[in-house]
Order: structure tokens, then sequence, then C-alpha cells
């Protein structure tokens, strides 16, 4: 498309001087808008005046066209405009391929500039604010989002997650009343030294979050409560050869070997324990003591952070095997009068069973030929038991609901963490915050250790739980804005610089 500028004169650049004297003439190609899927260029034939201004430091200068032109660019506004939009939602090389299929080719690296060069909106006056941090490389690097709650949308991101940065963006916004963070403590931090006036709130969902964690630790250390009530027969269960050992036989069955004598597993966990806990109480650090014993930090820090050896052991002598499906058949033809490991280990092949026939022997080397053989129920998992306690009780189904009043019946400890959590989310659903502390006093009358260390961080933070626990307001929308920024990275390839993401964050596309 040609065109040319029928104008007699034009203002400077500079001095903003009409000038009708024309120095020169040249072709102007700008990209415009598609029409029907095909490019458009504008070959555009402007004038170069002569400024007649002689305080003026521009000599000569070109005429603009509004709506049309701009000093030194090769697009239209509106082509322009189309380009930065594609650019916000797909940044880069996703975004060239996209401008070429709908007719206006531009390089990627076009786009990005045009995405730095896009304005941020003002940020306002912010009374709710949502904080909550987003990993930029998972394990290495993170920054933190800020949303007002109350407009819905991003208002700024901070690189890193510590207290300074939050504190010196609130010191710059004395208006924010409200704010809404997790149980991070250099938030708390931030929020106290940039903002006194305002009130602290803690997630709901992640105070729930924390209540579980610390019913799934009970859980676990009673591990062997819950299989005692689940394998407790209807009928008496198949006696067993005297092992010199006081424990279940559930136990000994995980905990020792095949000549009566524990694991060696189990007596490397034992000694391990005890030379993590000396270590702690001689006052050395975690990695002085994974130097020390040459073990990996995680491990360490599973063995400091255990509160008896039976937490630790509990995944070794209630674990689960791949004859668990087949005991009943192995206790009818025991009963029917079948000793003949061979041929027992014969018939569960042909059923399916994958293992060794020392395996079969090992199981029933317990068993005297008088033995009865009633199959044990398989207890269920830890998290099944948690998702039990934590579910409404009038969600649960009928069979769930029966067996855990068994395990109630059988375990005082979680019968009173059951009732401990179900107070816990009433008080939430209700808004009563004010009833946290008589929560917190019923829950140290009990012998439950991973409850008493939710209590003990729920006191360092009292005045944001209760007021989490008694506000509408919570950091739902930060962690919405958290999984589109998990998008955006991703649409990136996670090769985004923290301006082109920030950039994206807070444009509302």
């Amino acid at each position: 498309m040609h065109a040319r500028v029928r104008g007699t004169d034009a203002p400077c650049s500079r001095c903003q001087s009409t000038s009708a004297r024309v120095y020169g003439r040249y072709l102007r190609r700008l990209s415009d808008a598609a029409v029907s899927g095909t490019r458009v260029v504008i070959e555009l034939l402007v004038r170069r005046f002569r400024c007649l201004n002689d305080a003026c430091p521009a000599v000569t200068f070109a005429e603009q066209v509004t709506g049309l032109t701009s000093p030194h660019a090769r697009y239209t506004p509106l082509m322009r405009g189309t380009l930065t939009s594609i650019a916000l939602a797909l940044a880069g090389r996703a975004g060239s391929r996209l401008a070429v299929a709908l007719g206006a080719p531009a390089a990627k690296d076009t786009l990005l500039r045009l995405l730095r060069a896009f304005p941020e909106d003002p940020v306002g006056q912010v009374r709710v604010l949502g904080v909550d941090d987003f990993a930029l490389r998972k394990g290495d690097s993170y920054a933190t989002v800020l949303v007002d709650l109350e407009r819905r949308r991003p208002v700024d991101v901070l690189p890193g997650r510590d207290a300074d940065p939050l504190a010196t963006w609130l010191l710059d916004h004395p208006e924010v009343e409200i704010i809404c963070r997790d149980r991070a403590g250099a938030y708390a931090e931030g929020a106290r030294t940039g903002a006194p006036q305002a009130v602290q709130v803690a997630d709901a969902w992640h105070l729930w979050k924390n209540v579980g964690e610390a019913v799934e630790k009970t859980v676990a250390a009673h591990r062997t409560c819950v299989r005692a009530v689940f394998e407790k027969p209807p009928v008496p269960e198949p006696t067993t050869v005297p092992t010199g050992d006081d424990r279940p036989l559930a136990a000994s069955i995980g905990t020792l070997d095949v000549c009566g004598r524990e694991r060696r597993l189990v007596v490397r966990t034992r000694e391990r324990f005890a030379l993590v806990q000396d270590l702690l109480h001689e006052g050395a650090s975690l990695e002085s003591i994974c130097h020390r014993l040459q073990l990996d930090r995680s491990t360490v820090r599973r063995f400091a952070r255990a509160t008896s050896i039976d937490e630790l052991l509990v995944k070794t002598i209630n674990r689960f095997t791949i004859l668990d499906a087949h005991r009943p058949h192995l206790h009818q033809r025991w009963n029917e009068g079948c000793h003949d490991t061979a041929q027992l280990h014969r018939e569960i092949a042909a059923l399916g069973f994958t293992g060794g026939i020392q395996t079969v022997r090992r199981y029933l080397r317990n068993f005297t030929p008088s033995a009865p053989t009633p199959a044990p129920r398989s207890a269920p998992r830890p998290r099944r038991v948690v998702r039990w306690i934590m579910t409404n009780p009038g969600n649960l189904l009928a069979e769930d609901a029966l067996s855990l009043k068994e395990i109630r019946v059988g375990c005082p400890e979680l019968n009173a963490v059951t009732d401990h959590a179900r107070d816990f989310a009433e008080m939430m659903r209700d808004l009563r915050g004010d009833q946290l502390p008589q929560w917190m006093e019923r829950v140290e009358q009990d012998p439950l250790p991973a409850l008493h260390s939710l209590v003990n961080g729920l006191r360092r933070d009292q005045d944001a739980v209760v007021a989490g626990l008694s506000s509408p307001w919570s950091s739902g929308q930060v962690e919405g804005q958290n999984t589109r920024v998990k998008l955006l990275k991703r649409a990136g390839y996670g090769r985004a610089n923290f301006d082109l993401l920030r950039k994206r964050i807070l444009h509302r596309t």
C-alpha cells in the first residue's frame, strides 16, 4: 500500500514550532495489521522540514502522521498493540509463531522488546494485601507475589522471599490495613516492620495443613495400635512357635530375619538414631553430623526430627509384602491339613504369586499343625487413617466411619487427636478464633507430642492465627495467582528473566 502526506506544514518534534520549509523527502515502510491473513505494509512518503527556530537544537525534523506513525517506529500503533498483546500472552518463540500464523511476522526478540517497553499500571491504594512466594527455580531461587485481594489482581512481584523487600514495599504503602500470608516467619517479620498498623491474617488453609501434618505424625507413631485393631481376628489366629521375643508376631515378622535375629536394617537404624541423638545433645549441627557420620542431610534430618526409634521403624515393622493377598489361601490349606511348603508354593504360584519358596517357608515356620486359619484384615495405610480423621464425619462412608470408630476404641491417643482435629475444623468453619486458647490448653493435656509442637508454633504467631480463624479474608486468591504464575513459567520454558516474568504476571491477560 502506497501513501503520502499532503499537509503544508508540520510541528517540530523538539520545540513544537511549525515549519513549511521542506528540506527533503524519504520513504518509510510501516507494518500494519493483516487483512484476511495477508501481510500489509504501508509505504509512506514523508517530508523532512527545516526548523525555523534558531534556539532549537534540532536542525531538521520529520513530519509525523497522528494515529499512523511515531518516531523511529516500524509498526503502526494498531500493529504495535497487536504484537504487544501476543507478547504478553505468549512471550518469545511461541508468540513469534502465532504472529506468523496471523500474517504479522515478528522476531522473538522484537516481541520481548515490546513486552519490556509495555507500561505498568499504577499500584494505587491497597487496603487488603495477599502475600505468598513462588519458585523461580525450585530449591534455588524464589520470588514474592503481592495481590490486591479487593481488586483481585497482582500489584507487584518482589525478588526473593525475605523480610526486607516486603518491609520496604509496605513502607511505601501505609494505607495497607490487612495482610494475608502463610505461616512463613520472614513475611511475618516483614509485615511487622513495614506495616505495624496492619492486621496480619494467617491463611486458614495453611493452618489446616499444619493440623493435618501433626495428625499424620501422630498416626504414624501409633501405627502398631492401628495394626493391632485390624489384625485382631474374629476367631483364633494360627498359633506360633515361641520365638523368645515379647513383641507381637507382626512386629517380629517385620524386624527379625529367618534365624530369629534382628535384621541388619533394624540394627543399623537403631545405631544411627542413637548416634544422631547423642551428637544433637552435644550441640552439634546437622551439617557437622552429616560429615561425621557420612550420611545424607535428609537422612540426618529425619533421624533428628524423630521422637522415638519406633517412629523410624514403623515402615520396617509394618511393611506390606507380596504374600499378603495369598494369606487366606495358605491359612485355609493349612487348616485342611496340607503342610507341604513346596505344594503350597505351587498352588499360590498358580494364583499369581511371584515370590520364591523361601518367602512361603519363612511365613509358615511359625505355624503349628493345629493352627486355625482365619484371614486377618489388612490394616489401612496411615494416609487413609489421616483422611478419615480430617474428613467431616457427615461425609464419611459408613464402612470408613466404622473402621475409624474401631481405631478410636483401640487407641486412646488417636481418639484424642480425632476430637482435637474436629474441634479445630469447627472453630475454623464457624470463624471462632477466640476459642483457640482453650483448644490449645486441651491439646496440651493429652500425651500428643506432634500436636504439642503444633501448639508451640501457633503460640509464636497467635495473633495472626486468631485473625485467620476469625476473618473471612484468606490467601486463596494468592494461591490462584501462583497457579497462573506456574503456567506463565512453563510457557516461557523456564528461560524468562525476572523482569519479563514480572511483566507477564502483573498484566492481566
